[in-house]
Formats: C-alpha cells, sequence, structure tokens
C-alpha cells in the first residue's frame, strides 16, 4: 500500500467555552469587549482565540491547545492568548501552509458585539497575516438556554482553512 501524496489544504474546527464573573475585562479575538465581565480562566480567557489556536492546531493533527499551553504551567498565568496563536501559527508556517480564511462564531448573551465584530476580524487577520477580507466574524446568542444564553458563559467556534 502506498501512501497517498500529501494534500493541498487542511481544514480545522475549534471551539472554546468560559464561565463569566463580575468585574475585570472580557476580550475577545485580542479586542477588549467589556471592562464590566470578564471570563474565568487560567490566561486573558480569550475564547475567540482560544478556539482558533485549537483549530490550527487540529488541522495539522497536533494535538489541542491544553497539550501545548496546560493551565497547570505558571508561564501562561494571565498570558495574552495571542501569544497562543503566533506559538502555534508558527508551527503553521514551518509545515509549509499558511491560513487561507478564518470563520468565528462567538456565542454570548452579553455584551452585545455587533460593534466589535470587524475590530475582532482585523485583529485576527493581522495575527495570521491575511486580509481581514478572508475572516469572517458572526456573533449569535443561545436564546436564553443554557449556561450561555444565561449569561454565565461564552463561547467560539473557530473554523480554518490552511493552503500549501
Amino acid at each position: 500500500m502506498t501512501t497517498p501524496p500529501p494534500t493541498p489544504f487542511r481544514i480545522g474546527h475549534g471551539y472554546d467555552l468560559h464561565r463569566l464573573q463580575a468585574g475585570g475585562r472580557l476580550v475577545l479575538g485580542g479586542v477588549v469587549v467589556s471592562e464590566q465581565i470578564s471570563p474565568i480562566s487560567h490566561s486573558d480567557g480569550d475564547v475567540v482565540l482560544h478556539a482558533l489556536t485549537d483549530a490550527l492546531l487540529g488541522a495539522l493533527a497536533l494535538g489541542d491547545i491544553g497539550e501545548h499551553f496546560p493551565n497547570s504551567d505558571q508561564r501562561w498565568k494571565n498570558a495574552a492568548s495571542s501569544i497562543f496563536v503566533s506559538t502555534i501559527y508558527k508551527k503553521v508556517r514551518d509545515a509549509g501552509f499558511r491560513a487561507g480564511n478564518v470563520d468565528i462564531t462567538i456565542l454570548a448573551e452579553r455584551p452585545t458585539l455587533k460593534n466589535y465584530k470587524a475590530a475582532i476580524a482585523a485583529s485576527v487577520a493581522a495575527l495570521l497575516e491575511i486580509p481581514v477580507s478572508c475572516v469572517a466574524v458572526k456573533a449569535g446568542t443561545n436564546e436564553g438556554c443554557d449556561a450561555v444564553g444565561s449569561g454565565q458563559a461564552i463561547a467560539a467556534h473557530a473554523l480554518v482553512l490552511l493552503a500549501s
């Protein structure tokens, strides 16, 4: 049996969820979106960049964010999640790939994210060195259902297409 040739494309999906607490600041995609609530997290709790990191790792079958940046490691205490994306994106580039496009969905009852989506897209595009037109950011609610829907948590999904 012969090994098939490597594919010029790889797709990855990532997901993250954090409980919310009063006070502090909420950062999504590297953008501060609230100064009244914050995630309960070891790092900065940026669910968008955590999901993106997992999507990049998944596309290359390199495990998950917890394997590379464990919450038991004090180096990552209060760390900016952009470090996670940048570190893993270097592995992506070293493997001969680059991000083609990214699709992000944020699920939150609070805060309202409509006015932040463009800034989040620009921040993600800058981290991945791709045009902002290649980054989609959508926001939705869970219509009052579950921890996200009751405003107790925030979640994000990220999909990434890598091309060689």
